[in-house]
């Protein structure tokens, strides 16, 4: 599959995705990043990061998920409730069945909710943020 479309997804203050969508944007400049946030805050961090297009809410996480090669978020996106209720039942949905592959990041304890994801090794976001465009080198 060739990649053309990243969405990222993010909640809060947007930081996590702030952080993925400049070092994917350092190294992949051609390919098009749609940032989505659940609040405008979160959507304008990350578009101040170099996100070629962002929105902000439910109907753009949906509509954003239909066009997405890849989305990449903490993994409460797949949880409706998580991030302290900024993901609803319906975004939850629209991450979980698009057929875009998916790149969750851990959190040991989701935001927010009663979810905690048993064996994750705490480590610095900007390691995981390496793995994400390490895992996306394979993909391109």
């Amino acid at each position: 599959m060739k990649i053309q479309n990243i969405l990222v997804i993010d909640a809060q203050g947007g930081g996590l995705g702030r952080q993925i969508i400049q070092s994917v944007k350092k190294i992949f400049p051609e390919i098009m990043i749609t940032a989505v946030g659940t609040n405008s805050i979160a959507t304008s961090n990350m578009l101040k990061a170099g996100a070629d297009h962002a929105a902000t809410g439910e109907n753009a996480v949906i509509t954003g998920c239909r066009k997405a090669d890849v989305i990449i978020g903490p993994v409460g996106i797949v949880i409706a409730d998580s991030l302290f209720g900024e993901i609803t039942p319906k975004m939850a949905l629209a991450v979980g069945q698009s057929a875009a592959k998916r790149m969750l990041i851990p959190m040991a304890q989701i935001h927010g909710c009663d979810n905690v994801v048993v064996g994750v090794v705490k480590q610095p976001m900007d390691g995981v943020v390496s793995e994400i465009v390490e895992r996306l080198k394979d993909e391109v």
